[in-house]
């Protein structure tokens, strides 16, 4: 048996998280010395369950084993929304457990990835449930940094306490990059009080929630904003800001509505 294959094989399984629950059955089909085979696990996240089957297979022409890909189920109680999806792994890089659940959960996940002529990018993955490819897995949409979400500046546009503090604005950052829905502190109405933010990076945004995961409208938690219309104006020419400001006193409701639709991405 290949020890140092065996070593970086159950290494591949604590970074993909799935611990070393796997690592007895691991060893023991290795030294079966079988072509193929499949090992199962079932992780709960929450109030979910999601049931894991990671495949390997032996090398044509050594004695090495490879961790090729796994099917991740997520079970929420509801058969009908209950959903299944194939996570390659390429050169022991790939989508974590954890990640694979806050994927089937609708939410996006930053990755560094390989294309497939082997160059090194960044992108956000969301699964496509409305389309699957010719193997019944659905499809990934992808959204590079030339796409243009920059969760740091939309993050700004929200009064997130947690981005005062160097340390909690960076475990935040890397929380909503993994797929999660992370708690945060917001002023509303001139008290603290709780949210639940994920990233959303197809509409350059995030969503907020309540504590009890009720979706929340974004401009209302957004920052006041008459500081930026204070801005744009000081930056209109004065012929502008006159006719702005008669716009304003004409039509002042509707200008107001305007500005709340320009908002709800």
């Amino acid at each position: 048996m290949n020890t140092q294959n065996l070593e970086f094989l159950q290494s591949n399984l604590k970074y993909f998280g799935f611990g070393d629950q796997l690592n007895g059955a691991l060893e023991k089909n290795i030294q079966d010395q079988k072509n193929e085979f499949q090992l199962k696990i079932e992780i709960p996240h929450f109030n979910n369950k999601m049931d894991y089957t990671l495949h390997f297979k032996k090398s044509d022409t050594t004695d090495m084993y490879f961790f090729n890909r796994y099917d991740a189920a997520l079970q929420n109680g509801k058969p009908e929304l209950d959903k299944i999806q194939s996570f390659y792994v390429n050169k022991g890089n790939g989508v974590t457990a954890k990640e694979a659940f806050n994927l089937l959960e609708g939410r996006s996940v930053h990755k560094d990835l390989l294309s497939k002529d082997g160059q090194k990018y960044s992108a956000w993955l969301k699964i496509d449930f409305d389309n699957s490819d010719e193997k019944g897995n659905f499809k990934l949409k992808q959204f590079s940094e030339q796409y243009g979400y920059d969760l740091e500046k939309t993050l700004a546009n929200y009064p997130i306490k947690e981005l005062n503090d160097t340390k909690q604005k960076t475990q935040l950052l890397n929380s909503l990059q993994k797929g999660n829905a992370q708690q945060v502190t917001m002023q509303k109405d001139g008290a603290e009080a709780k949210y639940y933010i994920e990233a959303v990076p197809q509409f350059k945004n995030i969503n907020v929630y309540d504590q009890k995961m009720h979706m929340v409208k974004r401009q209302s938690m957004q920052k006041v904003n008459e500081g930026n219309e204070k801005t744009v104006s000081q930056n209109l020419k004065p012929a502008k800001k006159q006719a702005q400001k008669a716009a304003n006193d004409d039509d002042q409701p509707k200008q107001k509505q305007a500005r709340r639709r320009k908002m709800s991405i």
